[in-house]
């Protein structure tokens, strides 16, 4: 499937719209419930992730625990193997093949690809045993991620888009960006608690300030870097000279699939509608809670229906 354009461009943005079932229904469902219930839930039992299960079991009883572990071992399992398929990839393509053994069978790949899955989740096993030992809750990890990655969002997208970004640029930028969210974070936690703890560290505002430090700074950064030290003219029709399959195995990939009309279809179709569901997003949806206030109960149930 994902070897079909029209396909692959519609299942992404299907997965992506299904990923919000998660914090728009579910978690208010199950979070406004347990504050309604009136449940002895402590603030660190609910920075854990103990919420839904708490919830489902007063509920359900013992159905509605068993729903949740299930629910929850479906998702651990889908998104480690996901991301244990992202970080091999990356290992095995960009790293092996590239830079260690450019003529690298499919064989060859497969074996690097399982090692590196095997020991990634070695390291992540461990590396959350760790945090959980350091009373790093979950929703901390969560917020923290933010201020770790977002660096890397803007230059990402002005690679993949813009042809006069810098590559040289987005490695500054990425950075950059990172070193200056961890100091607005820290500074952060410093003026609003105090002190920098675990506790002043993972606020809301403070957390905030992180993430927004590092979308934005690095973004400024790279667009500063491209356009006035280091412009590039990127062809883009270029690229496909430039990706070298394995064993150039064409397999699955027929006339239609490597028909530049069905491909510039494609990304029409997919740019307007991610540009459009974005937009909504991220500025309609927030703005329409401007005017309520405080949520009436009938308006309350139309923003949960919506």
């Amino acid at each position: 499937i994902a070897a079909r354009p029209e396909s692959a461009a519609k299942g992404y943005l299907l997965g992506g719209i299904c990923w919000f079932a998660i914090p728009f229904s579910l978690a208010t469902s199950l979070g406004l419930a347990s504050t309604a219930l009136m449940l002895p839930i402590s603030s660190s039992e609910a920075g854990n992730g103990l919420v839904p299960p708490a919830v489902a079991d007063h509920l359900l009883g013992e159905a509605g625990s068993a729903l949740i572990l299930i629910m929850l071992f479906m998702a651990i399992v889908s998104t480690g193997s996901a991301e244990s398929i992202a970080v091999s990839s990356l290992v095995a393509y960009d790293i092996y093949r590239e830079y260690i053994n450019p003529e690298a069978t499919g064989a060859k790949i497969l074996w690097i690809s399982r090692v590196v899955i095997v020991m990634f989740g070695i390291f992540m096993g461990l590396f959350s045993i760790a945090l959980n030992a350091m009373g790093l809750n979950l929703g901390w990890v969560y917020l923290f991620m933010g201020v770790v990655i977002g660096s890397a969002v803007i230059p990402l997208w002005n690679m993949m888009t813009w042809s006069k970004a810098s590559g040289t640029g987005a490695v500054i930028a990425a950075w950059s960006g990172l070193v200056l969210a961890l100091i607005g974070w820290l500074v952060g936690a410093k003026i609003q608690g105090g002190s920098v703890t675990v506790a002043t560290l993972g606020t809301n505002e403070v957390m905030l300030s992180g993430n927004l430090i590092a979308i934005f700074s690095s973004g400024i950064i790279h667009y500063i870097y491209s356009k006035f030290i280091d412009p590039q003219d990127y062809d883009f029709s270029t690229l496909n000279e430039n990706i070298h399959l394995v064993e150039q195995d064409l397999s699955g990939l027929g006339d239609e699939q490597q028909d530049k009309k069905v491909l510039k279809r494609a990304k029409r179709w997919i740019i307007r509608r991610g540009y459009l569901l974005t937009f909504v997003l991220i500025i309609v949806w927030p703005i329409l809670s401007i005017p309520a206030g405080v949520f009436t109960k009938p308006y309350f149930a139309f923003w949960v229906l919506v």
